[in-house]
């Protein structure tokens, strides 16, 4: 069966990072794998190295325009079908993995149509892969909307600070109010020092969070991200690579 992973957190916390990194992992321990980008703000294609040129967002343009076309000069068609080669045409098949990227947020007019076109079509693109990793936004936007229905783990990235935190306590709750199909939450910590690890797992035991693992501050993921240089290129005894894999197996992998 597919697992779905998916990651959020507050903003420059580094769960793209996260995500990358995880997706790196994963992609090398034969897993077929598909890493989608859900985040309007558009980042784990550069961190993977990936230059991704149509997203989904492009495609559900491409057919609102087709919908909303005088009846004259438009006749019937097979809307789910159309949609889906669009998508299939966008994926980016990249070493070890198959890249997806959902794009900007809708314009003008209303995608309810569309949307539920895509939910059924991501239901039928998921279960061709072993594991799905997501990196979405903090407030969740695609679940509420459930793009993508079932989570088996949803992973929030935070740092040392309270706000992140208070970050991860809000998704929770969401989550629930959302009735959402997410099995699991957990919290990761980034960029993680001896000076903070005790804070950390004090503020998580505080607020009754699963804190699955802490990535230590890494001077080579700094050095990377400032030089425009995938993760990728991290080398294997990077202390958040081995930090990574730890968490990973603790998912089950």
């Amino acid at each position: 069966m597919t697992k779905v992973i998916a990651i959020t957190g507050k903003g420059g916390t580094g769960k793209t990072a996260v995500a990358a990194l995880l997706i790196r992992y994963l992609s090398k321990n034969d897993n077929f794998l598909l890493a989608v980008d859900a985040d309007a703000d558009t980042n784990l294609p550069e961190t993977l190295g990936c230059e991704v040129i149509k997203t989904i967002g492009d495609a559900k343009e491409a057919l609102q325009e087709e919908i909303t076309k005088p009846k004259p000069d438009h006749p019937d068609m097979n809307k789910e079908s159309i949609l889906q080669s669009k998508i299939y045409e966008i994926i980016e098949e990249m070493p070890g993995y198959d890249l997806l990227v959902m794009g900007r947020p809708e314009g003008a007019g209303c995608y309810c149509y569309v949307n539920n076109l895509l939910r059924g079509i991501m239901d039928k693109l998921v279960v061709n892969y072993d594991v799905v990793v997501i990196d979405t936004e903090a407030g969740l936007e695609h679940f509420s909307r459930k793009i993508i229905r079932n989570v088996d783990n949803l992973i929030v990235v935070t740092d040392a600070s309270r706000r992140g935190f208070r970050t991860a306590e809000r998704i929770h709750e969401l989550v629930d109010e959302l009735e959402s199909n997410i099995s699991n939450i957990h919290v990761i910590a980034n960029k993680v020092t001896d000076a903070n690890r005790d804070k950390i797992e004090k503020l998580a035991g505080d607020l009754k969070l699963d804190l699955i693992g802490m990535v230590p501050l890494d001077p080579k993921v700094e050095e990377l991200d400032i030089g425009g240089i995938p993760l990728s290129e991290l080398p294997e005894d990077s202390v958040a690579v081995i930090e990574i894999e730890k968490i990973a197996k603790k998912l089950g992998f």
